[in-house]
């Protein structure tokens, strides 16, 4: 079947949202989020693209831009191969890293822009990590100060200053339809437990082991409380085969 064309926005600014591919972690430490910051700058500035908003979750990107159809198309196809060769590379990793295509929403209103530039800012907060003033790998932070390739400009016309605008972030959603995700248990806990158990640091190593060994892996990792969903997510193997392993 063929794909639906993308609808793009007619105000320039869409609302981009990145995932691995079978919820498969992109960033498994601090340089990794760094190392997709500074191709996100380098890419915007090649085609003069501008952020809004990002939050760099563990196993997606949320970012609100502004652009032509053609630069915004342009400026993920870069960051995709460039941050793809980069993981693979560092976790000896083979194949996609990310799902096939990204989605992107068009924004036509001021409405949406505040509810969508909101969402996106308190997503680990609705992923119980911390505020989104806390949070190392959004852009809140730079509100007063925007990065070079950022366009703060419609924002600060809606909100006026620092003030208004984190009274703004932090007050009541309005946004209960845009999707996020929370887990039984943090990450941090699940990484814990594959290094206690599994003698392991990532859980895209289990990529690597033989049916047999893999799957004997996915079993412990169940039974050590880790859900079929995390485990998946977190080691970027398919569902069903997290499902059944240990079944056999």
């Amino acid at each position: 079947m063929p794909r639906r064309a993308r609808i793009m926005s007619a105000s320039g600014y869409m609302h981009i949202i990145v995932r691995g591919i079978g919820k498969q972690l992109l960033f498994e430490d601090d340089y990794d989020y760094r190392y997709y910051l500074a191709k996100l700058e380098r890419y915007c500035m090649d085609t003069e693209v501008r952020v809004c908003a990002y939050c760099l979750m563990d196993n997606h990107v949320h970012l609100l831009v502004r652009g032509e159809h053609e630069s915004i198309v342009l400026l993920m196809k870069k960051i995709g191969v460039s941050y793809s060769w980069y993981y693979n590379k560092k976790y000896e990793r083979e194949g996609h890293l990310f799902q096939d295509r990204y989605k992107s929403e068009p924004i036509e209103n001021e409405a949406y822009f505040l509810t969508a530039f909101r969402y996106i800012l308190k997503n680990p907060q609705k992923a119980g990590i911390c505020s989104a003033m806390q949070y190392p790998w959004n852009s809140y932070r730079y509100y007063d100060n925007p990065l070079p390739f950022m366009d703060l400009s419609a924002i600060h016309s809606l909100l006026g200053d620092f003030r208004n605008y984190s009274k703004y972030i932090e007050g009541e959603d309005e946004d209960k339809g845009l999707e996020h995700s929370r887990n039984r248990h943090g990450d941090s806990w699940a990484k814990e437990i594959m290094k206690r158990y599994l003698g392991i640091e990532s859980g895209t190593t289990l990529q690597k082991y033989s049916k047999e060994d893999r799957n004997a892996a996915l079993a412990k990792l169940k039974e050590h409380g880790l859900s079929v969903r995390q485990i998946s997510r977190l080691t970027g193997i398919g569902r069903n085969i997290v499902q059944t392993a240990g079944k056999e």
